[in-house]
Order: structure tokens, then C-alpha cells, then sequence
């Protein structure tokens, strides 16, 4: 019987992801469901959010503290893990299937010798078990997957589960386990990012461009209408294979898979690739001047015209209501 579910949460500069909330959330839904005890599990070094884990229902946190471990390490975050998963017998691990989730889960299961199940989008547990939604053939078709080991990883989309204050909250009973010398095979040594820019893995709107803008210059009409509704720029493959846009920015199956409230795609004509990192998001908005373009069979709104004319206008208006 299995006895336990771990949340491996996802920390960044010293602070909690909100990715990591959906997957304390998700993880305690299952937990109530099957019977289970929840545990949350973080490692990283100095955490300042970490108290915050107790609104979302799991009370009982595990920090695995190590200044090597600061920034993440494939090698030294799975042997911080799996130890901690072997100690306390714990037979599911759920992270975000974020960059990080992706690189991590795989390695968990090998070690562990446990079922993987990437990209959820969905998690049944009606039937006393977990069955979990993923997206095949890049979106096209949803298939329903359970596991077949005793050991079990799952990975869900960010933006999908929702993080929602629990009813029961209380002080979180955190513990801190220090460790030594992690096992090091690759270490980061220092992290940029583009000053005050959304991440489109985080943000609840997204505003993507693609080669309907015809130049590198032209994604100011992106940038302004992101600014002006608090959003985060995205782009397609063909627009940062141009080098336009960095790969940061990427949306779709090479890129980031985003599921945000509201997705603006701007001379974007959806091909299946990219349609397949996004399709999933509440609300998409198609602008472009082929009427016939892919994108408009999965948009909830669509408008049949030309970006540069179209752009200026939503950008003032949506200032105005704003004012």
C-alpha cells in the first residue's frame, strides 16, 4: 500500500515558484483522495517563502539545505531526492513539468525504478487510483494513462491545476535537513535573466508573435501591447530561429508549454508544433490576415486582419479602459 506522496517543489533565487503551489495543491487533493500523507519537499539553500507552503493545505515541509545546491543541479538535486524518498518510503513524487521538472522527473524514475507519467493535464482518482490526462501527437489527442509500478513520478502542467488556498491552513512544520558535499557533476555558477521580463511559464497572459510581423523591429506591437495588459512576450519557433526573439520566448513543442487565462497570437498561422504549447490555455485570441490559418480552429476569438493595424488600435483601446 502505498503510504506517502511527495511534492518536490521548485525554488528559484531563494523563492518558491508559484508552480510549486499547484503542485502542493495537486498533491494534496490526491492525498485526501487515496488515503495518503503529504509531505512537501524543497531543495535549495536560504528559502523566504517557505511558510506560505501552509495556505495550500500540506503543513509538513522538508528543506534540504546546502549552499552548493543554491541553483539546480541534475546530479545533486536527484541524490538529494532520492534519498530523502527512500528514507521516508514514499511512492509517489509529483513535480510541474517546468524546464526543471522535465530534466529532474526522468532521473527520479530510473533510480527509483518507478512508472513515469510526463505533462499531466488531468488526475482521476475516482477509482481508488491515480489515472492521469497527458496531450499525444503534439496536442492532437488526449490519452488516459495509469501506472503499472509501485514507484510512481508525475509531472503537471503549469497553469493547468490551479493554486487554491486551503480551507484547513495552518503553521507549516517545516524541517531542515543540511547536507555536505553534494554530488556535483555539473554546478551553475551564475543565473541572468532579462531584467523585468515576465517568464511565459509563469505568466496568466501571454502575448506571442510570429512571422506575420516580418522583422525583428516590428515585435515592438507585441511588446507594447504585452506592457499594456501586464503580460508576458512569447514567440514562435520560425521567429527565434530567425534570431529575433531569444529561445526564452519560445511557445510550443521545442519550446516552453504554457497554459495561461488569456494567449494573443500575433501573425502566428499555428502550426501543429506550436498549437501543441498552448492549445491548453483558457482563452486564445487568433489575429491574423489569413482567414484560413490553422490557428483560427482552436481560437475562442479570432480577427481576420492585419497585425500592424490591428496591434495599435487594441493597444490604445485596452490603455483606455485602463485609464
Amino acid at each position: 500500500m502505498a503510504n506517502k506522496i511527495l511534492a518536490v517543489l521548485e525554488q528559484r533565487e531563494g523563492l518558491l515558484k508559484r508552480s510549486a503551489f499547484e503542485t502542493v495543491c495537486i498533491a494534496q487533493k490526491i492525498a485526501n483522495d487515496l488515503n495518503l500523507e503529504a509531505e512537501a519537499v524543497v531543495v535549495g539553500n536560504e528559502i523566504s517563502n517557505i511558510n506560505e507552503i501552509g495556505k495550500y493545505g500540506i503543513n509538513k515541509v522538508t528543506h534540504i539545505k546546502s549552499a552548493e545546491l543554491e541553483n539546480y543541479s541534475s546530479s545533486g538535486y536527484k541524490e538529494a531526492i532520492i534519498n530523502y524518498a527512500n528514507e521516508t518510503n514514499a511512492d509517489y513524487l509529483m513535480l510541474s513539468n517546468t524546464s526543471l521538472g522535465k530534466d529532474l522527473a526522468p532521473r527520479l524514475a530510473v533510480k527509483l525504478d518507478a512508472g513515469c507519467i510526463m505533462d499531466c493535464i488531468n488526475i482521476d482518482t475516482s477509482s481508488g487510483e491515480v489515472v492521469a490526462t497527458r496531450p499525444v501527437y503534439a496536442g492532437k489527442a488526449l490519452v488516459d494513462v495509469k501506472f503499472s509500478s509501485t514507484k510512481k513520478v508525475i509531472t503537471i502542467r503549469p497553469n493547468v491545476f490551479k493554486a487554491v488556498t486551503a480551507d484547513n491552513s495552518a503553521d507549516v512544520e517545516i524541517t531542515v535537513t543540511e547536507i555536505g558535499s553534494p554530488n556535483l557533476k555539473t554546478k551553475v555558477t551564475e543565473i541572468k535573466k532579462a531584467e523585468g521580463k515576465l517568464d511565459v511559464a509563469e505568466a496568466d497572459i501571454i502575448v506571442s508573435g510570429g512571422r506575420g510581423l516580418k522583422a525583428a523591429e516590428h515585435f515592438n506591437l507585441v511588446e507594447e501591447l504585452a506592457d499594456s495588459l501586464g503580460a508576458a512576450v512569447g514567440a514562435s519557433r520560425a521567429v527565434v530561429d530567425a534570431g529575433w526573439r531569444p529561445h526564452s520566448e519560445q511557445v510550443g513543442q521545442t519550446g516552453k508549454t504554457v497554459s495561461p487565462s488569456l494567449y494573443i497570437a500575433c501573425g502566428i498561422s499555428g502550426a501543429i508544433q506550436h498549437m501543441a504549447g498552448m492549445s491548453s490555455s483558457k482563452y486564445i485570441v487568433a489575429i491574423n490576415k489569413d482567414k484560413d490559418a490553422p490557428i483560427f480552429n482552436i481560437a475562442d476569438y479570432g480577427i481576420a486582419g492585419d497585425v500592424f493595424e490591428v496591434l495599435p488600435v487594441l493597444t490604445e483601446e485596452i490603455k483606455k479602459i485602463k485609464q
